[in-house]
């Protein structure tokens, strides 16, 4: 976590996720890599309780919103969670790079990272590490047009 989140950063988040985060942060501030300096931009349509230090509530027809946001000058901006939010993301092309979390359970439901609706993107691993406990986890960057080949190296 410490490589993911050891350069400055701002977060998007959907209003689940805010609400978690905006109960556990505040009262945790040395577990939070910077969360709480962080500008949160929530993405929700419902009023949201902005008295987590730096929070911008964003609504409407978020697709413009949030390229202008991706375009504007500013730190990185991360999206932790949010499978709904992820999915707007991937289907309007909106990411640049991927950092998954692969935990060793499997379970009999659940949302898929990559729904129907997301547009083909090339990404190449740029880091990839495995804890102790199995937990796998892999930073991919964007890596221009999709090339379809094989598992052997070319």
């Amino acid at each position: 976590m410490g490589k993911q989140m050891g350069q400055p950063f701002d977060l998007l988040l959907g209003r689940r996720t805010y609400d978690i985060f905006a109960d556990h942060w505040p009262r945790h501030p040395e577990e939070g890599f910077g969360i709480n300096e962080a500008t949160k931009y929530v993405v929700t349509n419902k009023p949201v309780s902005t008295g987590w230090q730096e929070t911008i509530q964003i609504k409407g027809d978020v697709v413009p919103q949030l390229a202008k946001l991706k375009r504007d000058d500013g730190p990185m901006l991360q999206v932790h969670g949010n499978a709904n939010l992820l999915q707007t993301l991937l289907a309007n092309d909106l990411l640049d790079e991927l950092w998954l979390k692969i935990f060793p359970v499997t379970l009999s439901s659940g949302k898929r990272l990559f729904g129907e609706g997301t547009r083909p993107a090339s990404f190449e691993l740029e880091y990839s590490n495995t804890s102790p406990s199995g937990v796998i986890v892999a930073n991919y960057k964007r890596a221009g047009k999709v090339r379809l080949g094989t598992f052997r190296d070319e």
